[in-house]
């Protein structure tokens, strides 16, 4: 995937697919908060997320406290949000939703 931003009318056409996304204040990243039942649920979701981050070689930028996982996703290399973003904002939404 192209290591490109993603220009305003992209990024937002992006967002309109990823509807519990939101867009970080500087607009280079997007978030998403999600809670689990107990701790092993959100480990279980983590563990799923980083076998597609590392075979994607994209990895997020996370926290996690118990039952809740916030997950931060923006493209370094590109100096923000990017395709590989979306792409793996996609695939972390199909282990929830």
């Amino acid at each position: 995937m192209a290591l490109t931003p993603l220009n305003p009318a992209e990024r937002d056409a992006a967002l309109t697919l990823l509807p519990h996304w939101t867009l970080s204040e500087d607009t280079l990243a997007i978030r998403r908060t999600l809670v689990f039942g107990d701790f092993a649920q959100a480990f279980g979701f983590m563990a799923r997320v980083a076998l597609v981050a590392e075979k994607a070689d994209h990895h997020p930028e996370w926290f996690n406290v118990y039952n809740r996982v916030e997950v931060r996703l923006t493209t370094h290399d590109a100096g923000g949000l990017s395709q590989r973003d979306v792409a793996l904002a996609q695939a972390i939404d199909s282990f929830v939703d």
